[in-house]
């Protein structure tokens, strides 16, 4: 389905998550998916991928037998392991024996039926592909972090795990432990297995000191293997599996890297991957420190024993530290390694050159954006969540997926992305934390990063002309362009890209001093400059358009089509296309249809006034969630692609509102879209899986989006994630994230979390260890009982007491001797003044003799239990001995200084002085905040008479209605906060969706004009009814008659048209609106008995008369509208109702719409006859009524209205001109035609009924009594069938002509060119005969008057054939004209062969 695509990340802190097949089909897990990557020595090419996993993907690992190398398995972090069929990408089986994380896989090289898994409880399982039967193993009370399958005996595996420890088990005793590897001091990370059987391969000897020797068994006792081990502790191992000891150490060295400064944390974040090659027993693979590899030759003696992968130049290496390898072998025997790495790049190397062939880039975020330079072709750049942008050459010859990588200045995730129109190399962004810059792309400088920041994320960057005030000055200083953003916060920015470090400037300032604009302007939520850059139009909040001219921001139009949040704007491009396409806007929102405006003629002739449009040029419908982005094709005149969130791409042919083409390669919300620049057929689309997809619009399966909703299954399966999600303590999880520490990765992983995405699992490492596999129940479940137990039973302690004097205390427990003694002192310094003790009373040995001496004792006593209580944190028993002392003052400031002031000190602050009790108080309210407790702070600030404080306080943390209220109790009427805190709470409700809530706080601040439009939001009838009252009570007029329109034209639709009349009654201005319902309304009562479906909640008007006399009776009756008013008042009605926007007219458009457009040429008919008995200008009305009849609608509604029309042309005198004449009788003649067609089917019906068939499946000809009951010699028109005629002549010329020369180039494909002869002149003078008939029956047609051309009737020939099949029900005349006709001018084949029985 895809041509290319960057994949998404492989996942990171996993042992073995990405592996690779015997034919070079690599599976890389990343995310909850895996995705398939073919690999060769020249490039990559990624083939698809597997959705099945629930939990994040943290094994992968394919059958090694060749006979099903095409079969892998995964493991994920809900405890699945899952088989695959790579070939046809389905899910073989799945296995759920795991009840905790699967931390590691492996599908064993020498049975190819063995997949052995293990979890972070311990668990080890095996799972046999044949039979789908598993066993469950719990060799060691340990987090398993990395497990291996020997090649050697398949019933041996070595395990490790997170403290370090490896254990080599016999899966076919049950998990016997064999042998256990102790020397590694932290987790194991990686394990790997010698390619050669036997330990005669190397010459090494056990390590000094191992713990293991006393164990070993003597040589040649039993035959083994080697074992290598990777750990954090930053050394690679190599052990004898038959004696269990280390037989040498590689300790990791330390490279720097040239222009970089040592990173202290290096170390702490090692992953230690290892790779032990195939048919290279004395070699092996390592990672290091920083994203090198290592290849260590172990039979080399000395200090290196390593040589550096990819050391010819810089820039070959991983930037960051490598997780996984895999290797595979050539058909011609070079041996390649595949690496990923935290730096999300996937590498493929040469182990005979130990160099980089070349390099896949992943992505580690949502692609919000991507976008082709306009200048550097082929320049593809996208705008990632992992806080990156990457630059994609995608025309490059040498590296398909050439790329580079920019994060310097960016920090955050990239949402929005802009090319300089003009300047190579010039890109913008912007960041989810509201930061604008520009990149240099061909160049190593930083960003440049604007001043002014968005609070909120940046949505939408565009280049455009500068406007006012950066547009004054001199010319030579100023940039043709300027950058202008849009971010959360409803603001669009100017910024200067020669000066960003200036201040930004709002372009609300202008628009709202250039339209003389006083209310609140809705928030802004995109933008798009039309390509010449004299009209730029705005996307809003509120789903309103609005588009204003350059550079004055004057407003021409405000769009109001959306009623959802404006997402995506694009212009239509405007080189090397027609200028009827230069004004087209196209338009998404969260409602998933798509609007398509021309705006042409507002651009060319900008009117006086704004224009509000409701109406689209075309809807485009067909997604069943919200438009994320929109682009043109620069190719295809009218071509526009969109992505949805429904998961599709489609591509859209604008003009005839048809689909042609839907991708759904992606799994997940798509977000951004763009056109190659040099392939009309291919398409890139980037979104929510992480990956950006190229496609081509010829090479799929589906042309429209499915009519389901596509992500269903993913809101289940994130519902049932964080259903299963327990609070636990984290490590490292396998999936990309920034691992600063052990500590940080615990807390978090390295694909972003969104608001609409899942959150991924991290691991846990200290739940339970389970017990052995029979008792895991019982024994989990015993615990948890005694553990509640416990909680219960502490819950009923009672709190001991706390002495307030705790060192004088403790000195009274001492022995009888030492009190015997404190007596004697006690007496000495009482009754012996002059003896001086030392330490005197209260301090030292002597402090609790304080408490039996003079005051000055006491205080010492005091001063000494107070520094306890402060160093121990108990500050509230030192604030009550400064108290007890007298220092009310001191005690206030340790309270404060400590956050421990309370409601009591503050009560007992005003003995110490009003300065003392309000800085007490104020200290108090941020002791309270930062408590949470904002209203008990806001009381105390009243309490020192800090009004507006207080208020601030409230409106600060959201408090709203609490801030109102006392902000209406204690300020006066007119003080400005009130409206803005009124303001500012319609605000936060307006986005919570409580529209009527932020229509009374706008009432309330005196913004109706806002209140109206907040209520009408809703966009039900009930809404837009109160909103337009509410708008006329407030004396918006306009906005009133607008809102009063949109509520009307729902009801017409739902046909509830006494609604849509009484909404529109208040409104005097919106008389002619009711005139055009009271037709239609009528041209559905005449049509229920066609249709009950068009019943619906309508007026008691008369039914009798035609259409014109009942339009009439009803304007007179009931709107006063007659041909006795004032011509002037008719005339402007008729102004109005020409100028009135309708739909535009094609096959799709609905029912109802198709009424209201023809009903309003009636109306205007009705007018036009009213004002001045004008009968031609009333046919010419009926006429254009009855063109929507035979573009888009059915046969049976549309005889049905024809035979409607037809009855009002009694009021047409034949005295009229010949134009208006010539309408009316081919009006006559269509609904005659309709009512010959009935005539004949109930005819048909009538004989089959009483006859049967004929035998040749029609009848012969219909026999019936009955007469005609109309004129059927109106369908007999000489001139129309002579027209008719001469236009199949010529068609079949035409048809004749192409066959010809399509043969003739079919011959010469063929043959080659042939030399002059009989044959070619024979065909050349066939050729020049077609061509002389051709000219000829062009200039026949040429002269046929144009009222016959304008005015085009039924098919004469086809009404000749029914009149002479209904036999004697038509009279002799007409059969006889009905066969001169045919005779004259049915002269085609299929004419001549249809009435031959009747002319014979």
């Amino acid at each position: 389905m895809h041509e290319r695509f960057l994949p998404a990340s492989p996942n990171w802190y996993c042992s073995r998550c990405c592996d690779i097949n015997s034919g070079g089909l690599l599976g890389v897990g990343a995310k909850s998916f895996i995705y398939l990557i073919d690999v060769s020595a020249s490039t990559c090419s990624p083939q698809g991928v597997l959705v099945g996993h629930r939990g994040l993907v943290s094994g992968v690992s394919f059958c090694q037998d060749a006979t099903q190398s095409h079969i892998c398995a995964s493991s994920s972090g809900d405890g699945v392991v899952i088989f695959w069929d790579t070939n046809t990408r389905t899910l073989l089986r799945e296995h759920a024996t795991h009840q905790s994380a699967v931390s590691a896989l492996h599908w064993s090289p020498l049975d190819k039926n063995l997949v052995v898994s293990g979890d972070e409880k311990g668990i080890v399982a095996c799972h046999w592909y044949n039979t789908g039967d598993t066993a469950s193993f719990f060799p060691e009370a340990r987090s398993i972090v990395c497990l291996t399958c020997s090649p050697h005996n398949w019933s041996t595996v070595a395990v490790g795990y997170k403290d370090g420890l490896i254990l080599l088990i016999d899966v076919s005793k049950k998990g016997e432990v064999t042998r256990r590897l102790r020397g590694h001091d932290d987790d194991i990370h990686s394990l790997a297995w010698s390619p050669l059987a036997g330990e005669d391969t190397l010459n090494w000897r056990a390590e000094a000191g191992d713990d293991n020797a006393l164990n070993a068994v003597s040589a040649g006792e039993e035959k083994g293997c080697y074992l290598a081990s990777g750990s954090k502790d930053q050394t690679v191992r190599i052990w004898s599996a038959s004696t269990g000891k280390g037989v040498t150490t590689l300790k990791l060295p330390y490279l720097k890297r040239r222009g970089s400064a040592v990173d202290p944390t290096l170390k702490e974040r090692l992953w230690l991957n290892i790779h032990w090659p195939k048919s290279r027993p004395t070699q092996l693979v390592s990672s290091c420190f920083s994203g090198e590899l290592l290849m260590w030759d172990l039979a080399r003696t000395g200090k290196q024993k390593w040589i550096l992968f990819g050391s010819s130049f810089e820039g070959q290496n991983h930037s960051r530290i490598v997780f996984n390898t895999a290797g595979f072998t050539l058909p011609d025997g070079r041996q390649l390694l595949v690496s990923t790495s935290l730096d999300r790049e996937v590498k493929c190397w040469d182990l005979s050159e130990l160099e980089c062939l070349w390099t896949l880039p992943t992505l580690g975020g949502f692609v919000y954006s991507l976008s082709f330079s306009p200048v550097a072709t082929g320049c593809l750049a996208l705008g990632v969540g992992d806080s990156m942008i990457r630059v994609w050459n995608t025309l490059s010859a040498q590296n398909r997926y050439e790329a580079r990588c920019f994060w310097q200045g960016v920090k955050s995730k990239v949402t929005a992305l802009a090319w300089h129109p003009k300047r190579e190399g010039t890109l913008s962004f912007g960041t989810e934390d509201g930061k604008v810059g520009i990149y240099e792309v061909f160049s190593s400088k930083p960003p440049q990063i604007s001043s002014t920041y968005h609070k909120k994320t940046v949505y939408s960057l565009a280049w455009g002309p500068p406007l006012p005030p950066m547009s004054f000055g001199a010319a030579e200083g100023k940039a043709s362009h300027s950058l202008y953003s849009c971010a959360g916060e409803g603001v669009i920015l100017q910024h200067d890209p020669t000066k960003l470090s200036g201040d930004a400037c709002d372009i609300d300032k202008l628009i709202r001093q250039t339209n003389n604009i006083k209310h609140k302007l809705s928030p802004h939520t995109d933008l798009s400059w039309k390509p010449d850059g004299k009209v730029v139009a705005i996307g809003n909040e509120d789903g309103c358009i609005d588009v204003y001219q350059a550079p004055s921001l004057k407003l021409l139009c405000s769009i109001q089509q959306h009623h959802k949040v404006i997402n995506v704007l694009r212009w239509h491009p405007e080189h090397n296309v027609p200028a009827e396409l230069h004004g087209l806007l196209a338009s998404g929102s969260c409602n998933a249809i798509i609007y398509v405006h021309d705006l042409r003629q507002v651009v060319e002739k900008p009117p006086e006034s704004p224009l509000v449009l409701t109406e689209p040029y075309r809807r485009l419908c067909g997604h069943t969630a919200k438009i994320t982005g929109l682009a043109w094709s620069p190719h295809h005149s009218g071509r526009l692609a969109s992505v949805s969130y429904d998961g599709t791409a489609q591509v859209w042919d604008v003009q005839q509102e048809a689909a042609l083409s839907n991708y759904r390669g992606h799994v997940g919300s798509l977000l951004s879209v763009d056109w190659s620049p040099v392939d009309p057929d291919v398409l890139w689309t980037g979104g929510k899986d992480f990956t950006v997809q190229e496609w081509r619009v010829s090479k799929q399966e589906f042309t429209k989006p499915p009519k389901g909703k596509k992500m269903v299954d993913l809101k289940e399966k994130a519902k049932q994630k964080k259903k299963s999600k327990k609070p636990s303590e984290a490590v490292c999880p396998p999936v990309n994230g920034e691992h600063v520490t052990e500590a940080a990765a615990a807390a978090s992983n390295g694909h972003e979390a969104s608001d609409e995405a899942e959150q991924e699992e991290v691991r846990s490492a200290s739940s339970p260890v389970p017990a052995p596999a029979t008792q895991r129940k019982s024994a989990t479940g015993g615990k948890s009982k005694d553990q509640q137990v416990f909680a219960d039973s502490s819950a009923l302690k009672k709190k001991k007491f706390r002495s307030i004097l705790p060192l004088s205390t403790s000195m009274d427990h001492r022995p009888k001797e030492d009190l015997l003694q404190d007596c004697l002192t006690l007496a000495s310094m009482t009754h012996d003044t002059s003896a001086c003790a030392s330490p005197p009373a209260g301090q030292g040995e002597h402090l609790h003799l304080g408490l039996f001496s003079d005051r000055a004792a006491l205080r010492r006593m005091f001063q000494a239990e107070e520094e306890a209580h402060v160093e121990s944190g108990h500050v509230e028993s030192a604030v009550y001995l400064r108290l007890w002392s007298g220092d009310l003052e001191g005690a206030l400031r340790l309270a404060a200084d400590r956050g421990e002031l309370s409601d009591h000190l503050i009560a007992v602050a005003p003995m110490a002085g009003y300065a003392v009790w309000r800085d007490a108080v104020e200290r108090y309210v941020k002791q309270l905040c930062l408590q949470e407790q904002h209203v008990k702070a806001a009381a105390h600030l009243l309490s020192i008479n800090q009004v507006y404080q207080a208020v601030q306080l409230l409106h600060s943390h959201k408090l709203y209605r609490e801030a109102i209220a006392l902000a209406k109790a204690r300020l006066p009427d007119e003080d400005p906060v009130l409206k803005e805190l009124y303001g500012s709470w319609a605000l936060v409700l307006e986005k919570d969706g409580h529209f009527s809530a932020a229509a009374k706080c706008y009432i309330a601040a005196g913004a109706s004009f806002d209140a109206a439009k907040v209520i009408a939001r809703k966009n039900d009838a009930t809404s837009l009814r109160t909103a337009a009252l509410l708008a006329s009570v407030a004396g918006e007029v306009a906005l009133a008659q607008s809102l009063a329109l949109r509520c009307a034209k729902d009801s017409a639709a739902a046909r509830d048209w006494v609604a849509a009349q009484e909404v529109l009654a208040s409104h005097k201005g919106l008389l002619v609106h009711r005139l055009h319902l009271s037709v239609a309304e009528l041209l559905c009562a005449s049509l229920a008995d066609v249709l009950p479906e068009m019943r619906g909640t309508g007026h008691a008007w008369p039914a009798e008369g035609s259409i014109l006399e009942r339009a009439r009776n009803v304007w007179t009756r009931h709107f006063g509208v007659n041909s006795e008013g004032d011509s002037e008042d008719l005339r402007a009605l008729l102004v109005e109702l020409q100028n009135m926007e309708g739909p535009a007219l094609t096959a799709s458009l609905p029912l109802t719409q198709v009424l209201l457009g023809l009903s309003r040429h009636v109306a205007s008919g009705i007018l036009s006859w009213l004002l001045d008995k004008d009968g031609g200008t009333l046919a010419k009305e009926l006429w254009l009524a009855a063109a929507w009849l035979r573009e888009a609608a059915d046969f049976q509604v549309s005889g049905a209205l024809f035979l409607i029309l037809a009855a009002a042309l009694t009021e047409v005198h034949r005295d009229v001109g010949e134009e208006a004449r010539a309408e009316g009788d081919t009006l006559r003649a269509w609904a005659t035609y309709h009512r010959l067609y009935e005539l004949w089917w109930r005819c048909a019906a009538d004989d089959v009924i009483s006859n049967g068939l004929h035998a040749e499946g029609c009848p012969e000809e219909t026999k019936t009594s009955s007469e005609l009951d109309f004129d059927a010699s109106l369908l007999l028109s000489d001139a129309h069938a002579a027209w008719q005629a001469e236009r199949r002549a010529m068609e079949e010329v035409q048809q004749r002509l192409a066959a010809m020369v399509a043969q003739h180039g079919r011959n010469m494909a063929a043959n080659g060119e042939q030399p002059a002869g009989a044959e070619q002149s024979e065909e050349e003078e066939t050729f020049l005969s077609l061509s002389a008939k051709m000219a000829k029956h062009q200039t026949q047609l040429a002269d046929i008057p144009e009222t016959i051309k304008l005015c085009p009737r039924p098919d004469v020939a086809e009404c000749c054939l029914v009149l002479l099949h209904l036999g004697a029900s038509i009279s002799e005349s007409l059969q006889r004209d009905a066969k001169d006709l045919l005779r004259k001018h049915g002269t085609c084949p299929m004419l001549c062969k249809a009435s031959r029985r009747f002319l014979s």
